[in-house]
């Protein structure tokens, strides 16, 4: 539905030619649990959605990449001599713009083509817009020009694009999950080796609800380099027993025994959420396989608390949700997700409380903040796709 949109859109604003309109997908993602244990060399736990970024794009004949999209006013027109100028005026084109900046340093050469744009992920609700609009373009780039990249490839380049053409510090997850995500399927990733398992999601009755606190995340920046030093300087205390590289190095049961050598209790309660959230992980993708969902529900739950609590990360908006969505019968588990202080909560909602929940949080949210929630019923989908013709 939204590619044959999408073909309309396109060829009212490119008129028709020779050349085949070729139509990408590349999902959004959520992180089931596992949060901000990425960069302590700990495991995530992503999957890819059924929202994402859907892209149609033709080869043309003059020297020009023209960018546009549904959901923004604002387009370019880039000349093959200009490239590597970032945008000031238009945000959302240096994505696609770094990441055909990174395939050029892997050999490729452009040629003139129209490109339009348009997704189903709700911008700043931290479901990873950015990086599904990174990996469908270098997915379609390298389809359309038999580059030869494959996924992994492709979802590193992704990342450099964000870290030196736009200028985000992020890490891998998301650009991985949306690359290599499977229908039905969870990642368990290790984020500083790509060392991952594809692992069922079996949930029977039970449905993921997205829950958008609509909260711009104007503190995740700052708190999160801040929280990136506090977990550097628990590692340097840490290592006076023995040399790590990483808090997620260490078992609970390791910490405990060396948690003194950290003075500051501020830092030691960081080191506590990042080493329980790598014991949560790895016990939670024990039990899916298991199909234990109560006792995943619990290590969700148990997950929310430590980051508000040790990490101190959620914030008034994303622990109301939480706090309202464990009141309903047929919840079992709800946690923020992403980076924090805004974005969006998951929840794991029985499908008969499906309509209970949507219309009782809503009440009760903004009750409590005077915002007003959006809600997203998810299914695990596939990574990046070619839908031409679909």
């Amino acid at each position: 539905m939204e590619g044959m949109g999408l073909l309309a859109a396109f060829e009212q604003m490119y008129g028709t030619s020779q050349q085949e309109v070729k139509v990408f997908f590349c999902p959004g993602r959520v992180n089931l649990i596992g949060e901000h244990t990425d960069y302590n060399g700990g495991l995530v736990f992503p999957c890819a959605l059924s929202y994402g970024t859907y892209l149609a794009v033709r080869k043309s004949q003059d020297n020009v990449l023209k960018f546009a999209s549904m959901n923004f006013d604002y387009k370019e027109h880039a000349h093959l001599d200009d490239l590597d100028r970032k945008r000031d005026g238009g945000a959302w084109v240096n994505y696609p713009l770094g990441v055909i900046q990174q395939l050029r340093t892997k050999g490729f050469q452009p040629s003139g083509l129209e490109l339009l744009y348009t997704g189903t992920i709700p911008n700043g609700a931290g479901l990873s817009s950015s990086a599904s609009i990174e990996v469908l373009t270098a997915f379609a780039l390298n389809d359309m020009f038999q580059l030869g990249h494959n996924r992994t490839e492709m979802a590193l380049m992704s990342q450099r694009a964000e870290n030196q053409f736009v200028g985000v510090n992020c890490g891998i997850m998301d650009q991985f999950a949306v690359a290599m995500g499977k229908k039905d399927h969870a990642i368990a990733l290790k984020c500083d080796t790509l060392d991952y398992e594809l692992v069922p999601v079996v949930l029977g009755d039970f449905r993921i609800m997205i829950s958008n606190t609509n909260k711009r995340r104007g503190l995740a920046d700052s708190k999160y380099n801040e929280r990136r030093s506090e977990c550097d300087a628990a590692v340097t205390y840490l290592s006076e027993a023995g040399k790590i590289s990483f808090l997620c190095e260490l078992s609970l049961d390791e910490f405990q025994a060396r948690q003194h050598l950290i003075p500051d209790a501020v830092i030691r309660k960081r080191a506590l959420h990042a080493v329980s959230e790598n014991a949560r992980v790895k016990t939670a993708v024990a039990c899916l396989k298991a199909g234990k969902l109560e006792e995943f529900g619990q290590l969700m739950n148990a997950s929310h608390d430590s980051l508000r609590d040790d990490y101190e990360v959620t914030g008034t908006e994303l622990d109301t949700l939480v706090e309202e969505a464990r009141k309903i019968d047929g919840v079992i588990g709800s946690r923020m997700t992403g980076a924090g202080f805004g974005g969006c909560t998951v929840s794991l909602v029985h499908k008969d409380a499906i309509q209970a929940f949507q219309q009782q949080v809503a009440v009760a949210y903004t009750a409590r903040t005077g915002l007003v929630p959006d809600f997203y019923v998810a299914c695990v989908g596939d990574g990046a796709m070619d839908i031409t013709g679909l």
